[in-house]
């Protein structure tokens, strides 16, 4: 066993306060992270303050999370001490589902996803496992990922939850040339929605309320920005779009977009609200064949392909690193939306 240093709520109420643990000894197939950042994602938000049920305290969030291998099991071959790695939002599956097969272990179909934080662990030392608000992690070599050599860091450890969960949808509804795109929010997920949609060639329109974003989506990749409260602006593109992804994580009217999608379009939900959605119209979706569908971050080996992606072309998200004792800070200001456009913790403050 080795000591990490953390920061870890207590409850539903009281601030994130330090916390040390126990990290288990490499397995043979173990890869040991020393974590050098660790991006902050809503779904921390949400799962310290038990707005989602089923929150083990003490909690350690974070799954976004970017580190140097400080030791390998016997039986590990991908990564060497000393080199660059990364974990997501996943550290264990069945690995013997179709979709684990498939390497689509986020839907794994015997439910059996170990998540990075607030999983049960069988192979912990304690009761679930604890998150990358950390200063190390240990993760069997299948669920570990290569970092090309001279990244940026800080901005390479939100893509492995906000990059993938946009990169996924966009690639399994076809986003490339010769299709309108739309993205819904222009926050954590969407900024990365925005900057996968034009990097694939895809004609992108961000869709906002707030039209001092305009210009910002712009300068990610946006070909147009839509005020989404304008109804004339919304109009104008009735039936029009292949594909729109909603990253949206608060409750609203689907009605307004799926109006605006063309003939078998699809409106993609990567945003996970507290409440749910208003029921959509029915007669805006068989009208036209639309669909409305869900996405959830993605596999292993898509994760891999996203960040090679990223690497080739440049991509990664944008961010502001702070030290880990302004995490409640950080919480306030994401609440406001007064982030452009991730939160990063650099680790060494905890050391």
């Amino acid at each position: 066993m080795s000591k990490a240093h953390s920061f870890a709520a207590f409850d539903s109420a009281a601030p994130l306060a330090p916390f040390t643990f126990e990290r288990r000894e490499p397995r043979d197939t173990d890869v040991e992270i020393e974590v050098l950042y660790c991006g902050v994602c809503h779904s921390d938000l949400h799962t310290v303050r038990g707005e989602w049920s089923g929150t083990v305290y003490p909690c350690v969030p974070g799954h976004e999370v970017v580190g140097r291998v400080t030791r390998v099991g016997s039986a590990v071959r991908g990564f060497r001490v000393g080199a660059t790695a990364a974990v997501g939002c996943m550290v264990d599956a069945c690995r013997e589902c179709p979709s684990c097969r498939e390497g689509l272990e986020q839907y794994c179909e015997r439910d059996a996803v170990t998540y990075t934080y607030n999983s049960p662990d069988p192979h912990g030392a304690g009761p679930v496992t604890y998150g990358g608000y950390a200063t190390s992690i240990v993760v069997d070599e299948r669920f570990c990922l290569r970092v090309a050599d001279g990244a940026s860091l800080p901005g390479v450890a939100p893509l492995l939850c906000a990059g993938i969960t946009t990169y996924s949808p966009l690639k399994h509804w076809g986003a490339g040339p010769g299709k309108k795109v739309g993205v819904v929010g222009l926050g954590g997920l969407g900024h990365m929605g925005v900057k996968f949609a034009h990097a694939f060639g895809a004609h992108t329109v961000l869709f906002t309320t707030s039209p001092g974003k305009a210009e910002d989506g712009r300068r990610l990749g946006a070909d147009e920005v839509v005020v989404s409260r304008d109804a004339d602006a919304m109009r104008r593109h009735a039936a029009s779009f292949d594909l729109i992804l909603d990253t949206a994580a608060v409750p609203h009217d689907l009605d307004a977009y799926t109006g605006l999608l063309r003939r078998d379009g699809a409106l993609v939900l990567v945003g996970v609200p507290e409440k749910a959605h208003p029921s959509p119209a029915v007669g805006k979706l068989i009208g036209r064949r639309r669909s409305i569908a869900g996405s959830l971050i993605g596999g292993v080996r898509e994760t891999q392909e996203m960040l090679d992606y990223c690497a080739e072309k440049g991509i990664a998200s944008e961010v502001e690193v702070i030290p880990m004792q302004r995490i409640e800070e950080a919480y306030a200001r994401m609440l406001k939306g007064d982030v452009k456009y991730r939160f990063v913790i650099d680790l060494a403050s905890l050391k």
